[in-house]
């Protein structure tokens, strides 16, 4: 049974941050969970491809794309590349593309939206920093929970 985030937050409410529910549902996935990586990169997806083409291990890559609304930071290719390299989700504090795509593909996705346009590829942008999204400091080895209800950040392993 997949972990619920209603119920982590009633049982460790003094350990987890919850996300501003702001992001929406995209991914295949709508459930999942593991330790996070982290990207930040502002209209550019180099340093998301670079870390989805790593094995995941179980991972989740949560990027801080600025909260731009003028291009996707992840679409299908990225998402299956993804799927194949063992990730379990990405969160995008941007857009995404493919949507359609992405609903097939089984890999948790949320960001703040969808856009047509394809980012940049300047190769800019910093790799497992802590990043503040949603409200929460994402600090890259923690854990990242998240289903249809929220996300929520704990800085160790729940439940």
């Amino acid at each position: 049974m997949p972990i619920q985030t209603a119920d982590l937050c009633d049982a460790f409410a003094d350990q987890v941050e919850v996300f501003e529910p702001i992001f929406r549902d995209f991914g295949g996935r709508e459930a999942f969970h593991g330790p996070i990586s982290t990207v930040k990169a502002f209209e550019d997806n180099s340093l998301v491809r670079r870390a989805l083409e790593e094995p995941g291990h179980g991972r989740v890559l949560v990027v801080d794309g600025g909260a731009s609304m003028r291009c996707a930071m992840l679409g299908d290719r990225l998402a299956a590349l993804a799927v194949e390299n063992g990730w379990v989700g990405v969160v995008i504090y941007g857009c995404v593309r493919d949507s359609s795509a992405l609903k097939k593909i089984a890999l948790g996705i949320k960001a703040l939206a969808t856009h047509p346009m394809k980012s940049e590829k300047r190769n800019t942008g910093q790799r497992d920093i802590v990043v503040r999204i949603g409200g929460v400091c994402v600090a890259p080895g923690a854990y990242l929970y998240a289903d249809a209800d929220g996300i929520v950040v704990s800085a160790q392993r729940l439940g």
